[in-house]
């Protein structure tokens, strides 16, 4: 299992996510921070999925939420759900859409990633962040990779160190303003948020 079977697993069990994700909104708390640490309304979801219930909420919320993912199976789901919302089939590495946003939100997407991928990703964050953008994505709670599933298929997880993820911001022009290792409020996720300083 390598992060190259990523978006082929994903395509494969798009219907099978739609169906089943988690729907309870225990990512509320830290979308709301998000959101108030943003400057604006325009968000880039990177890695949307089918948007339940993170882009709906989004919306809800009254943002103008754009969402991204290289999982062409979940493109169709994602307009199904947010008929008003915009949605992107693209790879997040390397991505360059020449827009500025006011949130980047990559939950449970960008710890896919292989670990220089990562290091990579800090650049296409700067990249599409407006002036005082927030920036918020999970990650593993310490260095290392790991299989995990999603809808009985295997999948790739990777974490770079907490010391290291927090240089990588620093050096992109974001500047940490929360960081929770395994939240218990949020079902143990590892959540990162930053804010565009540049």
């Amino acid at each position: 299992m390598t992060p190259e079977d990523i978006l082929p697993t994903y395509n494969a069990v798009a219907e099978i996510w739609d169906r089943d994700r988690n729907q309870s909104l225990f990512e509320r708390k830290w979308l709301d921070r998000m959101l108030n640490h943003a400057p604006g309304k325009r968000v880039l979801d990177m890695g949307c999925g089918t948007g339940r219930p993170i882009a709906s909420y989004l919306s809800e919320r009254r943002a103008d939420v754009t969402g991204l993912d290289g999982a062409a199976a979940m493109i169709p789901l994602f307009q199904k759900n947010l008929p008003g919302a915009r949605a992107i089939l693209a790879d997040m590495r390397g991505l360059d859409l020449g827009e500025k946003f006011d949130a980047i939100l990559a939950w449970n997407s960008f710890f896919h990633l292989a670990p220089d991928d990562q290091r990579a990703m800090f650049a296409v964050f700067a990249r599409h962040a407006a002036p005082g953008a927030a920036l918020m994505f999970t990650s593993g709670p310490e260095q290392g990779e790991r299989i995990g599933d999603v809808a009985d298929h295997m999948v790739y997880h990777a974490s770079l160190a907490s010391t290291e993820y927090e240089n990588l911001l620093n050096e992109n022009g974001f500047k940490v303003k929360h960081f929770r290792p395994e939240d218990p409020e949020c079902a143990g996720h590892t959540i990162w948020l930053a804010q565009f300083t540049s």
